[in-house]
């Protein structure tokens, strides 16, 4: 499988169109160039803009400008899981997104991302602003703003942690015999770290334990990271623990957000699980 990082001006004499200029440059058939493009793999600097992402095979360049396309084959090779539009609020939308797609892309591309999906799903086409995150092999509900006004507000309602995100979690282990106390004070990355759960049901068959858990902190993985640390790791976390390995892929789910509108002011609870014993599906 063929990954590379193509970067070059454009010069006089070079093909006047995108494509053109990256079959030549880079070897690549125009069929894959184009379906690269597409993916959102290549990218342009015009002159004093900021760089931005193109997908039109037909987009004139001129000499001066820089063109770089970041190819993966095995990237762009994969066809993303959906995700769903779970509640259009206009200023922002609540979105379920599937374990496997991630939040945003990268440099390489973006159809394996909930971001781009959204962008395809509004018609007409609206801005779409990512202001949380979920890991890739996670899944759940995800707030995305549509304009900057909107991203601003929500992105505040985080930083204060007006914002009440709860997950169900599967770890491997029969935490309620287990823990003392349900919260979880333990450092990551130097810096403060808590995390409150709730067992909520122990399958004796499997040796799981299920529960709610809510972030007061939002480190890198913390859910993970907190309950490996424990000695009860996340199901299906292909990162921390051992012996908690599956087929069946993470259980992680962002099953709720609860928070004031900041557009009108009135409590909202985005729930994907009533509350019950159910273990987390394979999503």
């Amino acid at each position: 499988m063929k990954k590379f990082v193509f970067k070059k001006n454009i010069c006089p004499g070079d093909p006047e169109t995108a494509c053109d200029f990256l079959a030549l440059h880079t070897g690549l058939s125009k069929i894959r160039i184009k379906d690269a493009m597409n993916k959102g793999a290549a990218w342009l600097k015009a002159g004093n803009r900021k760089q931005r992402r193109i997908r039109r095979a037909s987009m004139s360049i001129k000499a001066g400008d820089a063109l770089e396309l970041y190819y993966d084959e095995n990237l762009l090779s994969i066809t993303p899981p959906l995700g769903n539009c779970f509640k259009d609020m206009k200023h922002y939308s609540v979105w379920y997104k599937t374990a496997g797609l991630m939040t945003q892309g990268t440099m390489y591309g973006d159809h394996c991302s909930l971001l781009r999906q959204a962008e395809i799903f509004f018609k007409p086409r609206r801005e779409i602003f990512v202001v949380h995150r979920l890991d890739r092999e996670a899944s759940g509900l995800l707030l995305l703003a549509h304009s900057r006004n909107a991203a601003a507000k929500l992105s505040q309602l985080f930083q204060n942690n007006q914002i009440v995100k709860t997950y169900q979690v599967e770890v491997l282990g029969n935490l309620s015999r287990n823990i003392l106390k349900e919260r979880i004070e333990l450092p990551l990355d130097n810096k403060k770290a808590v995390t409150e759960f709730e067992v909520i049901a122990y399958l004796p068959e499997k040796n799981i334990s299920v529960v709610n858990a809510v972030i007061l902190t939002g480190r890198m993985h913390q859910i993970r990271r907190h309950f490996e640390m424990i000695g009860f790791p996340v199901m299906g976390d292909p990162k921390y623990g051992s012996g908690n390995k599956n087929s069946d892929g993470m259980k992680l789910m962002a099953k709720s957000l609860r928070f004031t509108c900041p557009f009108t002011c009135e409590e909202m609870l985005f729930d994907i699980i009533p509350r019950s014993h159910a273990p987390c599906g394979n999503e």
